[in-house]
């Protein structure tokens, strides 16, 4: 088997609480803490979970566009976290990330031409007019007209500025991108045509991506892998299919059934969650769910439960959860 074209291990991403006369560091927001995946080349991982459950910093970690406290990330063979300055600004060719807001993340004093090229201006690719003639063959790619290019992002709507944030992308022939959140904001119309876009692009050019959401029926169409987080820690991790048909963390059960079915007539079943997501500043003791876990066992209140194979004697099993259940 290939190697994988992404590979974490251990990533935490831990923020100090400070306190005290003199300001001193008195404990740490543990928002990303300790999480391992891989990604196949060409192939989509779907993290998902609840908003503050530490799945866009830690999009943004692999990416070293903000701190990380220790751990490894290797993307395309380089080590991400070693990288001084220069090798990071060379490296970013190959990853790039799409925002969730298509209208913050762009410059509104640039024209669609500038922001798309602006990746190929940095990195002195070609001549103007090679980046200019590549410009428009990436707005084509992205379902956008070439006379579009010299107007400025407030005269598009959410759905066309998102394509363009998706071209801007795509203008260094990254390897992997990490979707961040990226049809959240959109009309529910719209964010189906931008999925089939994602979608095609990756079959197209072989782009894998991690695909952060909270809705888990967007990730079970483009996933091929998903992830569940939780208090900045995978909680389960299996194949997509197998997910979505046999779900063993009472976590990710609770958000399936929350899912709306279209069937006015079909028995919706319910999975009930008490209390709140637990404060960073205190942390309980043993499973970070278990104080909201309508199946918890005494043992949940004393010790974390590592994520694991369900099946260990199953070689072919990818099928992993953090739960005293199994």
């Amino acid at each position: 088997m290939e190697e994988p074209l992404v590979q974490v291990k251990n990533l935490k991403t831990h923020y100090p609480i400070k306190g005290g006369l003199l300001n001193r560091p008195i404990g740490a927001v543990k928002a990303v803490n300790g999480v391992s995946l891989d990604i196949q080349a060409g192939q989509t991982f779907g993290l998902v979970g609840e908003s503050g459950c530490g799945k866009s910093t830690f999009g943004r970690s692999i990416l070293r566009l903000q701190h990380v406290t220790s751990g490894e990330v290797q993307i395309n063979g380089k080590d991400i976290l070693s990288l001084d300055r220069q090798e990071l600004v060379k490296a970013r060719a190959d990853m790039q990330i799409i925002f969730q807001d298509p209208y913050g993340s762009l410059n509104p004093r640039m024209t669609i031409r500038q922001i798309v090229r602006e990746p190929l201006d940095t990195h002195k690719i070609g001549e103007r007019a090679d980046r200019d003639a590549e410009v428009m063959r990436l707005l084509e790619i992205c379902g956008l007209r070439r006379s579009v290019a010299d107007r400025y992002p407030h005269e598009f709507s959410g759905g066309q500025r998102q394509r363009i944030g998706i071209a801007r992308a795509l203008a260094l022939k990254p390897k992997f991108i990490v979707a961040d959140e990226p049809v959240s904001a959109l009309d529910v119309s719209v964010q189906s045509q931008v999925l089939n876009l994602i979608s095609n692009l990756q079959k197209e050019f072989g782009i894998s991506f991690l695909f952060i959401s909270h809705d888990l029926a967007v990730v079970q169409h483009i996933s091929h892998e998903v992830g569940v987080m939780y208090f900045g820690e995978l909680v389960e991790r299996a194949p997509a299919e197998e997910l979505y048909a046999a779900p063993k963390h009472p976590y990710t059960q609770a958000l399936l059934k929350a899912i709306p079915q279209p069937d006015p007539e079909r028995e919706k079943e319910h999975v009930s969650l008490t209390g709140d997501i637990p404060s960073h500043n205190d942390p309980p003791k043993g499973c970070p769910f278990q104080p909201r876990c309508p199946v918890a066992k005494p043992e949940c209140a004393e010790s974390k439960p590592p994520l694991k194979l369900i099946d260990a004697e199953d070689a072919s099993s990818k099928h992993q959860v953090a739960c005293w259940l199994y």
